[in-house]
């Protein structure tokens, strides 16, 4: 598989660099990242959601080595729902936020990732929204799920991410979905070693259906995320068999992925929410999404043969 070996070249200084200066690498962040600053983004917001759609927005940036440095993530994402509410679309726009960004691999991370999330989304819940906690490589993920828990004692509607091709992600539906929680299920977009791991597209795609129907049978509010059509007309089969009402789930894609078929499933009756990235650091986010689909490479690379 390519995405594995693209995911390991990124973390080299050298690529790094190599595709930081690349002539067509702006072409291309600007089609997954649409802008820098929240003044950038707001236009975006206002456009997605009059057409229909919701959002869920992420501040990128993962290369977190201070606690000065996640504190000011935290203020990010306090600046972006301070816009939001002057907007008064808090109802329509949620935040999904990585732990990475708050310190939690710093020293007593965890608890400073807790102590700087908090306010984030105490802050998102009173302006009618809430925060969903995106799932990182799986060394980080009983930290996530430890927050999760405790944010949902004053927060229940706080959200968490699992992914379909670490194994252990069943049992963590399962024991989420009994919760009554909002759980979005993606596929995955780290990579990590064949001893946690499904490394066979074929084999991750059977436990996203596995797991997807354990969502859909349970008690909380289950978040489809993936562009793939046949997982969302899965999806959809799934939801009507459980008897779930069209407000009762969600499908969730990236900003700059299949925009049509965004505005079809809201057409429909769906909701549907885009996950929508901004911000400086966007290298980490950069290169997932060149790894996650090989038409995403193959547009890379031909934005740099026609720049150069």
């Amino acid at each position: 598989m390519l995405g594995p070996v693209i995911l390991a070249a990124s973390r080299r200084d050298r690529m790094r660099r190599l595709i930081s200066a690349a002539p067509g690498t702006k072409q291309v962040v600007d089609r997954f990242i649409p802008g820098e600053t929240v003044g950038d983004i707001v236009p975006i917001i206002e456009d997605l959601t009059g057409r229909g759609l919701e959002l869920t927005m992420d501040v990128v940036g993962e290369d977190i080595t201070t606690p000065e440095q996640a504190g000011a993530a935290r203020d990010a994402y306090l600046e972006l729902i301070d816009r939001i509410k002057d907007l008064e679309l808090g109802p329509k726009v949620e935040m999904s936020v990585k732990l990475s960004m708050f310190g939690q691999a710093l020293e007593h991370g965890h608890e400073l990732a807790l102590k700087n999330v908090r306010p984030v989304v105490e802050a998102a819940a009173a302006i009618g929204t809430t925060v969903t906690l995106d799932a990182e490589d799986h060394t980080t993920l009983d930290s996530m799920f430890a927050i999760h828990e405790e944010l949902r004692k004053d927060f229940p509607q706080t959200g968490c991410v699992i992914q379909a091709y670490l194994f252990r992600t069943e049992a963590d539906a399962r024991r989420l979905a009994a919760n009554g929680s909002r759980v979005r299920l993606v596929k995955g977009a780290y990579k990590e070693p064949a001893e946690v791991a499904y490394q066979n597209k074929h084999e991750i795609d059977k436990a996203y259906v596995r797991i997807l129907r354990v969502l859909m049978q349970g008690d909380g509010y289950p978040m489809i995320g993936s562009h793939d059509p046949r997982l969302i007309s899965i999806g959809q089969e799934l939801a009507r068999t459980a008897g779930r009402k069209l407000d009762e789930y969600e499908f969730q894609m990236l900003y700059g992925i299949r925009g049509d078929e965004h505005l079809r499933l809201a057409a429909e009756g769906h909701r549907m929410r885009v996950y929508t990235a901004f911000g400086t650091d966007w290298y980490g986010y950069f290169m997932r999404r060149l790894a996650e689909k090989p038409a995403n490479l193959r547009f890379f690379l031909r934005s740099m043969v026609s720049k150069g």
